[in-house]
């Protein structure tokens, strides 16, 4: 019941609606069929968006991914003051999505963001919320922080069940550290990897919501945005129902694409233990 009152009743609406032009006060709906979906796949902003959609979601993912495995394998290594130090690699998990919008703000602050001041020690004059690379590049920063404790504790979880027999064979059989964490542990910790692979591409595609609309708020409107911003945008600012519908629908189409191919070509890589 909840199942059908929070997803299926909601994304029957959405597909219902992207076929109508309707008046935003619910005073009527007009029928017009695919123009809502031709309009948004012709738009050149809409393809302008997508591309840095993909970029924003790959770069968050690829990110998150690398500095939570090598984080997780420090850890992994460290004897005195472990619970210390995984709790403070932990504890930004609990941020939630828009305090840390918030936060990243305050550090890439024009007049007093250390991260801004750091920046023009090394030359680089950076205008967030001006400029859009340098907006671009405190977005994806802000959500890789906030992503990279979940990815930890799934990364130090996978490191610690590795069988102590499995790690003490592998430093006799091989004294190089690289080599053994890639030809040994790195297979192990697959299925993992592939479970956090799906959680992030979803997090870099919807969770960052807040992320975005606190670090965007109130700024000029050629900054980037993420598809699922765009359709809040043209939904409840520009009252465009229909229209951000159908982004919606693309979008959602887009994902469940993007799972389906993970799990046919990525998952038959996996051997599950």
């Amino acid at each position: 019941m909840v199942v059908a009152i929070f997803f299926y009743w909601p994304s029957v609406q959405a597909v219902t609606s992207s076929f109508y032009i309707e008046d935003p006060f619910g005073f009527g709906a007009t029928f017009v069929g695919f123009d809502n979906y031709r309009d948004a796949l012709g738009s050149a902003e809409y393809h302008r968006v997508a591309r840095f959609t993909a970029v924003f979601t790959l770069a968050v993912t690829a990110l998150s991914l690398g500095l939570g495995l090598l984080l997780a394998v420090k850890a992994d290594a460290v004897i005195r003051g472990a619970s210390a130090y995984k709790t403070l690699l932990i504890a930004v998990y609990a941020i939630a999505p828009p305090v840390a919008g918030l936060i990243g703000m305050m550090f890439f602050d024009m007049h007093i963001g250390p991260f801004v001041t750091l920046a023009s020690w090394l030359g680089w004059d950076m205008q967030v919320g001006i400029d859009y690379f340098d907006t671009a590049f405190a977005m994806i920063a802000v959500a890789v922080w906030k992503q990279i404790p979940y990815n930890f504790i799934f990364f130090l979880s996978g490191l610690q069940s590795v069988p102590v027999s499995v790690r003490e064979a592998a430093v006799i059989d091989c004294r190089n550290g690289w080599r053994r964490f890639r030809t040994v542990t790195l297979p192990l910790l697959a299925p993992t990897a592939f479970f956090l692979l799906i959680i992030n591409i979803t997090y870099a595609l919807f969770d960052t919501f807040g992320i975005i609309d606190v670090m965007l708020k109130d700024k000029p409107a050629n900054n980037p945005v993420t598809l699922v911003y765009k359709v809040y945008n043209d939904g409840f600012r520009g009252n465009d129902i229909g229209g951000s519908s159908a982004q919606s629908v693309i979008l959602m189409l887009v994902v469940f694409a993007l799972t389906i191919l993970q799990f046919r070509v990525l998952e038959k890589r996996i051997h599950y233990s």
